[in-house]
């Protein structure tokens, strides 16, 4: 029997309009005589089947649908809420409760990776990369505690948001109080970072479905440039994030305005390239992700070092989103993630 399918969209945050993006694409290419794909919106204002251009409500008190008098049960949601709630773990302890499967990460893993003041001093403690120098501030008024010896430029964000959104380069003091007020009206914490001087690179990771092998270019090898599989794992080419037209980081328009330029696969030493994908491999065991997941970095050319930026447990799937690039760098189609992606969360 065909299996059906929740891809659940939207959210509360500034990225809501980026996740309809991204689930519009994931809808185009599911196969749809495979699948009963149903279009879950979730917004402030209820949460909605688009069945066409009608929308019809959820129930959420059982996450089902009515389809012609018949009650539709999910076998699996296929979350790609950027932000709260999905990134964030709120939707993973609800489906956890009501027993239904879904393509991310688990409740606990999702939370604590969501919020970068946890998550950075977590992943300096396993000693594969190292983070940068920070300030966690709790209110727009504790401009005052940012040390002033750290090194500018700064970097002020959400501590729990994606996408760049209200996210500031600050270049001295003159600007910092500004920068912290507007990341406060995106989140309730704002992280305070010294800028990395080097080369901004990213990897995608995802857990494969049992039995799966042969999509890797290199599996094993010491220089897996398109791509490795490692201990039932696809870990994807690494892009090189170049931000053009006079943008100096990869900010919202950088990325979804075209002002950057991603280069999958990187034009980067082998070494570098294969201290990414392992590094990208070992962080997502050690913090118990599941389905699609991407790592960015910093790495400091002068210094030889790796620099975590962030883990992104639902990262953009639109047809320019950087994962849908590096899978396509590697010959594996959208169609094809898609599925693995699915196929995959079934197992659990």
């Amino acid at each position: 029997m065909k299996k059906n399918i929740a891809l659940v969209m939207g959210g509360y945050s500034g990225e809501h309009d980026v996740s309809i993006a991204s689930g519009s694409q994931v809808y185009g290419q599911l196969d749809h005589q495979k699948y009963n794909v149903y279009r879950i919106v979730i917004e402030r204002q209820g949460w909605y089947w688009l069945c066409g251009d009608e929308r019809r409500e959820v129930n959420r008190a059982d996450f089902t649908v009515t389809d012609d008098g018949r009650k539709v049960v999910f076998d699996l949601a296929f979350v790609i809420v950027h932000g709260n709630p999905g990134e964030n773990g709120v939707l993973q302890g609800y489906f956890d409760m009501l027993g239904v499967r879904y393509t991310t990460c688990g409740f606990y893993t999702s939370s604590l990776t969501f919020h970068k003041g946890f998550c950075n001093p977590v992943v300096a403690s396993f000693g594969l990369a190292k983070v940068a120098r920070s300030v966690l501030l709790f209110s727009p008024d504790e401009a005052g505690k940012v040390p002033e010896d750290m090194r500018y430029p700064l970097f002020v964000k959400p501590a729990t948001g994606g996408s760049s959104v209200a996210t500031t380069k600050v270049k001295s003091s003159e600007g910092l109080a500004a920068a912290i007020a507007e990341a406060f009206t995106e989140a309730a914490e704002v992280l305070v970072e010294e800028g990395i001087a080097g080369r901004e690179f990213d990897c995608g990771v995802m857990r494969l479905p049992r039995g799966t092998s042969g999509l890797g270019a290199a599996p094993g090898g010491d220089t897996p440039r398109l791509g490795l599989e490692e201990h039932g794992k696809l870990v994807f080419p690494v892009t090189e994030i170049i931000p053009i037209g006079g943008h100096e980081f990869f900010d919202y328009e950088a990325k979804y305005e075209g002002f950057s330029r991603e280069v999958a696969p990187a034009e980067a030493d082998d070494e570098v390239v294969s201290l990414i994908q392992h590094t990208s491999s070992r962080l997502y065991d050690l913090l118990g992700c599941r389905g699609i997941v991407r790592f960015d970095y910093i790495y400091n050319t002068d210094e030889r070092e790796l620099y975590f930026l962030e883990v992104n447990t639902i990262p953009g799937q639109s047809a320019e989103s950087i994962v849908p690039k590096q899978a396509r760098a590697m010959g594996l189609e959208p169609a094809t993630l898609y599925e693995l992606a699915i196929e995959a969360a079934l197992e659990a």
